[in-house]
């Protein structure tokens, strides 16, 4: 069957006919050239719309990773936030109960929140989208890290104080040193005006009368480091005893009339040590009597509330409080 051929007509208003129309093969050639350029540019267009705004399901899997990297991110600083806020409480407790509980030294803030690294530990985050977030978070858990550390160290010597703690209240100076009922506080710790000097001066201890002969006790468990007359480096104490009750403690015991203990020699609270006296620079019988914690002399009377009522020691603590004359 021969095949039909298909042709274009055109109408001519001149003659009234419709006229056969001939395509000259450069026309047939332009026509293609431009139907296939517009299919080009038609497909590049649907491309770059559909890159545009429809994500491939790789991209699609990707991106909802990276929305859960974000929510783990953000729940991450929240709990950092909440772990800092618990250390924080700890270390208060740690600082403000426990030490003081055991008469320790507050862990400083230099140690606990010296830095760690430097600048350039975080520069890899420089550029990043949530560079910032993601550097504040590595060094809040750098610094978490540090104390945590810290505070792991000082809870330990706190155990170790807790487990030391029946030998150490024995070992504290908790005690008078001379019966209450066979003494009266005269003078207490602070400037004080010297009888024999005839000037004021730091008076490092308390004096406390009594009777010559009269028994002095060891106010803690200690070991006797020294008990002698007029020992080196104790001029015008007279006849002086000094125990080391360890934990930093040590206590002095001046001007007494004889000693009973030795050098070496271990005590415990309440044992007699020797009798009151007025060796040395003295203008009376009396004890004085000195505590120095960690090289340091301090106030005496505060470590009398071990055999004192609440009344009694309020007594003793506006005794010792009077600027008056001391007797040595």
């Amino acid at each position: 069957m021969k095949k039909l051929q298909r042709h274009t007509y055109r109408f001519n208003p001149h003659t009234l006919r419709y006229e056969k129309v001939f395509v000259s093969l450069r026309d047939r050639v332009k026509r293609i050239s431009f139907n296939v350029l517009f299919g080009v540019v038609l497909g590049v267009v649907i491309v770059i719309v559909v890159l545009q705004f429809m994500a491939s399901p790789k991209e699609r899997a990707m991106q909802r990773e990276l929305s859960q990297y974000k929510r783990q991110t953000r729940l991450l600083v929240e709990r950092v936030e909440r772990a800092e806020k618990v250390l924080e409480d700890l270390e208060e407790r740690d600082d403000v109960l426990y030490r003081t509980i055991f008469e320790a030294e507050p862990v400083s803030d230099a140690e606990r929140r010296s830095g760690i690294g430097g600048v350039e530990r975080y520069a890899e985050f420089d550029g990043l989208d949530d560079g910032e977030l993601l550097k504040n978070t590595t060094q809040k858990v750098d610094d978490l890290t540090k104390r945590l550390y810290v505070e792991s160290r000082s809870l330990d010597e706190i155990y170790d104080m807790a487990r030391s703690k029946s030998e150490r209240m024995a070992s504290m100076p908790a005690i008078m040193p001379v019966a209450k009922t066979q003494c009266k506080v005269v003078s207490g710790f602070g400037m004080r005006f010297h009888p024999i000097l005839k000037y004021r001066r730091l008076h490092s201890g308390i004096d406390m009368t009594a009777r010559q002969g009269t028994p002095i006790y060891a106010t803690g468990d200690g070991v006797v480091r020294v008990a002698s007359r007029n020992p080196k480096g104790y001029g015008g104490y007279g006849v002086v005893t000094v125990i080391d009750h360890g934990f930093g403690f040590q206590t002095l015991y001046a001007h007494m009339a004889s000693v009973k203990v030795r050098p070496g020699q271990h005590v415990k609270r309440g044992e007699q040590i020797g009798t009151v006296g007025s060796t040395g620079m003295s203008s009376g019988s009396h004890l004085h009597y000195e505590v120095i914690l960690n090289g340091k002399k301090v106030d005496p009377v505060y470590y009398f509330y071990n055999d004192l009522t609440p009344e009694e020691y309020e007594e003793v603590l506006e005794l010792a409080r009077q600027e008056n004359q001391s007797m040595s």
